[in-house]
């Protein structure tokens, strides 16, 4: 491998069994044919798994459900983190010291980098989604998004090589009494724009006045508020995916309506540390905003 040393700081390590099923479920339900068309076993990357590696265990487990060859590394560039999960490999599974350099030897399908970029300054998101991106397969995904202890709320920016697609948010219908809750689990490109005059505010709000409006709706249950709430911010905002989607207390946005200046392509500002450290040969030129995707 080209670098010796992992590329990163060590995380909290906080995990807990079922945290990341959200984002799990999401992947399967609205990317699962990028892994089922693969014409090899695909590679998916767990970034920074934590202190103990039960969500890894798990994405592996839920992906191999539908794809029976798919292999799954799990990254952690804590050595000590990376031996506790050694007795959890088997095949398919592998764990290995590593961070944002991804010490593998082929493109990954889907890198999942969960509770990774919430402790680093918001200038350097950028160069990490460029640096990680410029590794995907054709076609693959990057999934950069953080959540709640007990996975009930949580937010994720999807991404390709052309830079960021969509932002998602999920929550448990059974327990959420507002939107407002995911404004304290923006990924770190967003946290900080939720201020008045910024995108993400504006789709915060709007989504707080829709789920309002459908108060009386609850009388039939707190999904079929949140159906109408999510429905009726089209065609104001370009809602991506289905109802079938919103029924599981998700809904995706095309990052071009929320985003503002976030997640703006590095190059414009020049690459961050993270960037230079990992990727410093890559061309930038093919990274655009872009804010749709049908499959997203």
């Amino acid at each position: 491998m080209k670098h010796t040393r992992p590329v990163g700081t060590i995380t909290r390590g906080t995990t807990a069994p079922n945290r990341l099923r959200r984002v799990d479920r999401w992947l399967v339900g609205v990317h699962g044919g990028l892994l089922r068309a693969a014409p090899e076993a695909p590679l998916v990357v767990d970034l920074g798994y934590g202190a103990y590696p039960i969500t890894t265990v798990e994405l592996h487990t839920r992906l191999r459900s539908m794809r029976p060859d798919l292999q799954t590394i799990g990254l952690e560039i804590d050595p000590t983190r990376v031996a506790a999960a050694l007795p959890y490999a088997r095949a398919g599974l592998d764990f290995r010291l590593g961070g944002f350099e991804l010490p593998v030897d082929r493109a990954p399908a889907v890198i999942r980098a969960f509770n990774v970029l919430r402790q680093y300054d918001e200038s350097e998101v950028a160069g990490v989604w460029h640096a990680l991106t410029a590794r995907l397969e054709v076609g693959g995904l990057l999934i950069e998004g953080t959540c709640s202890e007990n996975g009930r709320v949580a937010t994720w920016v999807a991404l390709d090589r052309s830079g960021p697609l969509t932002l998602t948010l999920a929550g448990r219908l059974a327990s959420l009494e507002s939107p407002a809750v995911f404004a304290e689990r923006l990924p770190k490109a967003l946290i900080h724009r939720n201020v008045p005059g910024e995108p993400i505010h504006a789709f915060l709000q709007a989504l707080e006045r829709a789920w309002q409006a459908a108060a009386p709706i609850g009388d039939l249950g707190v999904r079929q508020r949140w159906i109408a709430a999510v429905g009726s911010l089209l065609p104001r905002w370009p809602i991506v995916g289905r109802a079938n989607r919103w029924r599981l207390g998700e809904v995706s946005v095309a990052w071009s309506a929320v985003a503002g200046t976030a997640g703006a392509e590095p190059g414009t500002t020049g690459a961050t540390g993270v960037e230079k450290a990992v990727a410093p040969g890559v061309a930038r030129g093919g990274w655009r905003r872009r804010g749709h995707s049908n499959g997203a």
